[in-house]
């Protein structure tokens, strides 16, 4: 049977309604609780109520990307328990129509809007991420060390607010511990330059960079030769590795060419490709959220019990959540394939949602 174009977007206007309603009590939440924890983390520094909540804001569309498959689970519930109370759900099935019928709306709207959020969402949640990043580590861990991977080889900047060196490398091996092809730029208070260091090769051992055939000159630009010369560093090869930019700073669209080039430098790109597989799996996962929650829905239309319904909702999302963590974890070690780890969540939900309607529909 062929149903009404207008039923049909009257249900794909209802769910995003639900959706729409449990997101946005879900970022006033979210806010809130930021500006408690970034006010209580700039305690003992001088930061002002602005640049906190500016730096809230910053995080919000990142905290809003994970807590949308929550949101697009429990404004799925909401969305078809308001269908039943008003017994528009109990009349449309019926007329005959399947569940397999009203959940096309609500799918097409939870894929498309993983769609939205991947291709269009990630390069803003990102590029404001990457703002906080900057934010907190001047106005809260007073960090200078930053990690910079392209073609050309690699940038790292190290140093506090009296000194600095801007270090480039052709090539890396070893997990960025050992470089070829090394320049250092250096730089005092105010960046004030102060020298320059032309290597061959650097090894990183024992708050040193030891540089092998080096010519080390000053700001009169005269060069001396070492055979051997050691750099004072702070880094330590846990935090050359952390220095890398987190995924979540990364767009949909710069997550391959960031991947290549890391693989190029010398460096284990596991959790951006395990990421970018995550993004991808994303309007699978909100489908997937459509089909638990409609199979909740059609138990409360037949049975009632509205709190045990949200509260089995909620344990549901939760289990989907660790079994994404764990999966994650098990490809970040290898352990699994990464597109296995990345799809295996999205997958179990789908199959899982679908079991339940199954025996709703026809049990």
């Amino acid at each position: 049977m062929s149903w009404s174009w207008t039923l049909y977007r009257y249900l794909a206007t209802q769910f995003l309604i639900g959706v729409g309603i449990v997101y946005g009590a879900f970022l006033v939440l979210a806010f809130s609780i930021d500006v408690v924890n970034l006010t209580n983390r700039v305690a003992g520094h001088t930061v002002s109520t602005i640049v906190v909540i500016g730096m809230a804001l910053l995080q919000l569309p990142d905290l809003g990307q994970k807590m949308l498959p929550f949101a697009v689970l429990l404004g799925g519930v909401f969305a078809f328990a308001r269908l039943s109370r008003n017994q528009e759900l109990v009349a449309v099935r019926a007329a005959g129509m399947s569940a397999w019928d009203f959940l096309a709306p609500p799918l097409t709207m939870a894929a498309g809007l993983g769609f939205v959020v991947v291709l269009l969402v990630t390069p803003i949640s990102a590029q404001m991420l990457g703002q906080f990043s900057a934010l907190e580590a001047k106005y809260i861990k007073g960090e200078a060390s930053q990690l910079s991977i392209k073609q050309n080889g690699l940038w790292l900047r190290q140093g506090n607010a009296d000194r600095q060196s801007v270090i480039h490398a052709q090539h890396v091996a070893d997990q960025g511990v050992h470089l070829e092809g090394v320049m250092a730029l250096l730089y005092g208070a105010d960046d004030r330059f102060i020298g320059r260091i032309d290597a061959d090769s650097a090894m990183l051992k024992n708050g040193v960079w030891k540089l092998h055939s080096a010519w080390v000159s000053g700001a009169d630009g005269n060069p001396v030769h070492h055979d051997s010369y050691d750099m004072p560093t702070t880094l330590t090869p846990e935090q050359i590795q952390e220095s890398f930019a987190p995924p979540d700073t990364l767009s949909f669209w710069e997550l391959p060419g960031f991947i290549r080039s890391a693989q190029i430098a010398g460096f284990s790109a596991l959790r951006y490709e395990l990421y970018l597989y995550s993004l991808l799996a994303l309007p699978a996962l909100f489908a997937a959220m459509v089909f638990m929650a409609a199979s909740f829905s059609v138990r409360l239309g037949r049975s009632g019990g509205m709190m045990r319904v949200i509260l089995i909702s909620a344990l549901s999302g939760f289990g989907i959540y660790f079994f994404s963590e764990f999966a994650r974890a098990l490809g970040q070690t290898a352990i699994l394939p990464v597109w296995l780890a990345a799809t295996a969540p999205a997958t179990a939900a789908i199959l899982i949602g679908m079991t339940l309607v199954f025996n709703q529909e026809d049990g």
